[in-house]
């Protein structure tokens, strides 16, 4: 700018002139209208409807593209592995099928294996397979909200109404036997709470027959739908060493490539006697992401079938094991996990001969599966961070415990 001095414009010799700009403030401004967009921080979240609860992303863009974000988490934070410190083992899993509100069964079934590992007990073989047999249609549960509710965010309102529709078919048989539709509490150290209802495995063959049938509805919906493979395809792509490093697991990792599943790999209740096949892609874009768990679910509804079968042929038996009315697992530690249906999930449990344990850590896979969201995220426009953002299929609970 120039300035007068005496009458005398400043700055100008000889027909030049001379453009002062002043430092700070002044200075960004015009630089950026002469020079570059300057950046902009923009939150989204912590109540926000993509974030599904209270995460927030802090965003710098430049423009409309995003050169940086980071999630922050934490305004759901309960301090659940202190309360697992003052509550005794039937206590706990009460606390602990919470944190993943969409897998409260496998949720519950970390802990009781965790106590009975360190107890030296074996559930019945009844118990071992209707566990794995609930475990299968609570994954289903799981992955029938996000089938629904992805395409939700990008604009189709139409799977959600099916994916509800198959959810009910089943909860009807997961209340029936649990009494709960969402918090089932049925499992319990050495087995589960009491024998299944009469005829309920014949009602399960049924739910399950008809999700199966009407699965292709969903996927005809959403497979050849336009819209949806523009804003999908080729979109906030995971490459299998930044899984590597973050530790990111279950269909966000198989997406990518990683033939890593627990009931394959390290069986535990009843999958070393199934044939689990582990569902993969190769692109580790949100449509990968996608198609791994619509797959997925066509694989566990197979599992269900498989243990219906054979609980039908196991002799009669207990369900549970008889306990002690004051529960103490002996002094020592012990880790056990297991392929919960967002990822890894596991329990590192530390006790000093008492009835509550001196220490319960809880490995959630949301935690580990959102934080990738900083390297994945920069490069992309703000349009593809919904999609981007929902095709990691986290639950806000399940992050912060």
């Amino acid at each position: 700018m120039t300035t007068e001095q005496d009458g005398v414009p400043t700055g100008q010799e000889g027909g030049r002139t001379e453009r002062i700009v002043g430092l700070g403030a002044g200075a960004d401004a015009v630089q950026a209208r002469e020079l570059a967009t300057e950046d902009m921080i923009l939150n989204i979240g912590p109540q926000h409807p993509s974030t599904h609860g209270v995460l927030r992303l802090r965003l710098v863009l430049d423009g409309e593209r995003i050169t940086a974000a980071e999630p922050i988490v934490g305004y759901m934070h309960r301090g659940a592995e202190k309360l697992f410190e003052v509550r005794d083992y039937r206590q706990i899993i009460v606390l602990a099928n919470r944190h993943d509100w969409l897998s409260a069964f496998a949720n519950e079934l970390g802990v009781v294996l965790a106590v009975e590992r360190m107890l030296g007990m074996q559930p019945p073989p009844r118990a071992v397979w209707a566990r794995t047999l609930l475990a299968e249609l609570n994954r289903v549960l799981s992955h029938l909200m996000f089938l629904g509710s992805y395409p939700l965010e990008l604009g189709a309102i139409t799977p959600v109404f099916y994916a509800f529709r198959e959810r009910e078919t089943l909860q009807h048989v997961m209340e029936e036997i649990s009494g709960g539709r969402m918090h089932y509490m049925f499992n319990r150290v050495g087995g589960l709470k009491e024998e299944l209802p009469l005829g309920w495995l014949d009602r399960v063959t049924a739910a399950v027959a008809a999700v199966r049938r009407r699965l292709p509805d969903i996927e005809e919906l959403i497979a050849g739908n336009e819209i949806f493979l523009a804003r999908t395809r080729g979109v906030g792509v995971l490459d299998r060493e930044t899984i590597m490093q973050y530790g990111v697991s279950g269909p966000i990792a198989r997406a990518s490539g990683v033939d890593f599943d627990l009931r394959r790999d390290e069986p535990y209740l009843a999958y070393g006697e199934l044939p689990v096949k582990v569902v993969t892609r190769s692109a580790g874009d949100c449509q990968a992401r996608f198609q791994v768990l619509l797959e997925q679910v066509k694989v566990s509804l197979d599992l269900a079938d498989a243990c219906v079968e054979r609980l039908r042929h196991l002799p009669p038996g207990p369900i549970n094991q008889r306990l002690p009315k004051v529960l103490k697992a002996p002094e020592g530690h012990t880790y056990a996990w297991t392929e919960n249906p967002l990822g890894l999930n596991g329990y590192y449990l530390v006790s000093r001969g008492e009835k509550t344990p001196w220490r319960l850590k809880l490995r959630s896979a949301s935690y580990n599966n959102i934080q990738v969201l900083r390297e994945i995220l920069p490069g992309n426009l703000v349009a593809d961070m919904i999609a981007i953002l929902g095709s990691m299929f986290f639950v806000v609970g399940d992050i912060d415990k």
